[in-house]
């Protein structure tokens, strides 16, 4: 991993869409089915939009029917950080970027083999990197 990447508030404002720095910065969440790469069969690499770290390889993602891109494991262990999150009532485990602490989604132990484990991503916290690019 690259270092350490941090912004003030107003840098980060400046560099992302409203739903971007809403999903990324603020932990918010996409409306389900309406995210970029829901739907993608796209071959290649998923960055984090905020500092590029690479996240996910596509050949990792799997339709989970939840209506956010979903992936069995990250690119690497020192990829994303997690932590418990109790928003809303619920107990989930967190998952951000580890170069620029920004919100990913969440991950859940529901996923298909072999790691069993599903990282529910936002579209909007990601960039995809088409192989061969």
């Amino acid at each position: 991993m690259a270092d350490k990447v941090t912004k003030t508030d107003a840098e980060w404002r400046k560099q992302l869409t409203a739903e971007q720095y809403h999903v990324t910065r603020e932990k918010g969440t996409e409306r389900p089915f309406t995210g970029e790469y829901n739907d993608s069969k796209t071959a290649g690499t998923y960055l984090c939009v905020c500092c590029g770290e690479e996240l996910f390889e596509s050949d990792t993602k799997f339709n989970s029917g939840t209506g956010w891109p979903s992936f069995f494991k990250p690119i690497s262990a020192e990829a994303v950080t997690e932590e418990s999150d109790t928003a809303y009532g619920m107990v989930r485990t967190e998952v951000m970027c580890a170069r620029c602490d920004s919100h990913l989604g969440h991950v859940f132990p529901d996923g298909p083999a072999p790691t069993g484990l599903r990282y529910c991503m936002n579209s909007a916290s990601l960039k995809l990197q088409e192989k061969g690019d």
